[in-house]
């Protein structure tokens, strides 16, 4: 997760980002990041985090919101998610998506 600066009413916001790791490490300019927000209303496309993952208070990562950002506009390192939360995001985002998921 990382903080950067978004035309947003607030000066940083935090971003995951979703983008693979293989872009990640390209020359690509931007990556695809989803927000979180400090509010949190349990629907499916919405994970909980907080503390533990780096943050100075409970909050949630959107799915529904995902946005490509220029890498330059992610500037510090916040935290990162454990395995359970990233099978929670990858549910979120298939739900975001209406993806099904391939077995």
């Amino acid at each position: 997760m990382y903080k950067g600066a978004k035309r947003d009413p607030k000066n940083y916001r935090v971003f995951v980002v979703i983008s693979r790791q293989a872009l990640i490490d390209t020359t690509f300019s931007s990556v695809i990041c989803a927000p979180v927000y400090s509010n949190y209303e349990g629907a499916a496309t919405q994970i909980p985090i907080g503390i533990n993952e780096g943050l100075k208070h409970d909050s949630a990562i959107y799915c529904d919101e995902l946005m490509s950002l220029s890498k330059t506009q992610l500037t510090d390192y916040v935290g990162q998610l454990d395995g359970e939360k990233l099978l929670a995001l990858k549910g979120s985002l298939l739900a975001a998506l209406e993806l099904q998921e391939i077995e």
